[in-house]
C-alpha cells in the first residue's frame, strides 16, 4: 500500500477538503471486501508510519476523519474517534 504522503498531492484552501475526500474513496476502494479488523490495522500501521515519519500532520487526519466518519454508524464513528486522537497524539 503506497503511504499517505504518495496518495496525494498538496493543495490548498478548498481543494484540501477534495484532497481529503479523494483520500478517504481511494481508501475505501483498496480495502473493499476486507474484514473491518483487517482495514483497520493496515491503515493504523500506515497512519502511525507516516505521523512518526512527519509525512501526515493532525490537520490531515481530521480530514480524514471528517469525511469518513460520515460513511459510519454511531458505534464505528465513536471507534475512529478514538483511533483518530491516538494517531494525533504520536509525535
Amino acid at each position: 500500500m503506497k503511504s499517505f504522503r504518495e496518495t496525494r498531492s498538496k493543495p490548498t484552501g478548498t481543494q484540501e477538503q477534495g484532497a481529503a475526500e479523494d483520500l478517504t474513496k481511494k481508501i475505501a476502494a483498496a480495502y473493499n471486501g476486507k474484514s473491518n479488523a483487517e482495514m483497520l490495522r493496515q491503515i493504523l500501521a500506515e497512519a502511525e508510519k507516516s505521523k512518526r515519519a512527519g509525512t501526515l500532520s493532525n490537520e490531515e487526519i481530521e480530514r480524514f476523519y471528517q469525511s469518513f466518519a460520515p460513511m459510519l454508524d454511531g458505534a464505528q464513528r465513536r471507534k475512529l474517534r478514538v483511533v483518530v486522537e491516538k494517531l494525533k497524539a504520536i509525535d
